[in-house]
């Protein structure tokens, strides 16, 4: 298993030891650095990341503020320079604290630590609970064939029948493991596992043809990495 990686810094040279450091990690790979937040917040919108390095202290917004806003709940490793950051950045569920400087044997526990949350967070229950109405349906997460928003309802496709639900795409695709579910549209995310067939804009699941958003395009790396195509 391997995590993907973005960077948040307003410190240029805090990046490049970050990079230096990612690029000696073999199950690490950072595909993006950003010395402005609200660039990254913007980034990680359309894009699957597993894992934010974080530093706390940034001008015009803080580290904390940036986790409140970021979308698809990623893990979280807060690098900063103050030590008295540190209970609040836990309590905030971070895989770890990086003090600056860190050492590579430092920097390489932290990642490690988020790898096996990753592998936790891929072994969940294989079930959820969608409410439906006043009721709480449970579903089996290998019966999802794609979620469908329509406005601020969502439908779970399954084989037989959907369920609808009153809740935000990104509500669903924090309740489900994010190695089995891409979001591939505005108003959709499809069960990697089940795609039977890829095209250049759309995908094929149990016949069902789903589009490829234009904003959505590079998740089609991340499905042919996902079901080991070249």
């Amino acid at each position: 298993m391997a995590l993907t990686a973005i960077a948040i810094d307003d410190e240029p040279q805090a990046l490049e030891v970050i990079r230096l450091h990612a690029a000696k990690v073999s199950f690490l790979q950072l595909d993006a650095t950003f010395t402005d937040a609200f660039e990254a917040i913007t980034y990680l919108q359309t894009h699957r990341v597993d894992l934010v390095f974080l530093d706390i202290k940034m001008p015009d917004i803080s580290g904390v503020e940036v986790v409140k806003c970021l979308p698809r709940n990623p893990m979280v490793i807060f690098t900063t320079a103050y030590s008295d950051y540190a209970v609040q950045g836990f309590e905030l569920d971070a895989v770890d604290y990086l003090l600056k400087p860190f050492s590579l044997a430092r920097f390489l526990k932290a990642c490690t630590k988020a790898l096996d949350s990753q592998t936790a967070r891929s072994d969940e229950a294989p079930f959820i609970f969608v409410k439906t109405g006043y009721e709480e349906e449970k579903v089996w997460v290998d019966d999802i064939l794609y979620l469908e928003a329509d406005g601020n309802y969502l439908s779970y496709v399954l084989p037989n029948r959907r369920l609808l639900s009153r809740q935000t795409m990104a509500d669903a695709l924090q309740l489900l493991p994010p190695s089995l579910f891409l979001r591939v549209h505005r108003s959709y995310a499809v069960a990697v596992r089940k795609i039977d067939k890829i095209a250049r804009q759309e995908v094929s699941v149990a016949g069902y043809t789903i589009p490829i958003g234009a904003s959505y395009e590079h998740t089609l790396t991340d499905i042919r990495a996902s079901l080991n195509l070249r």
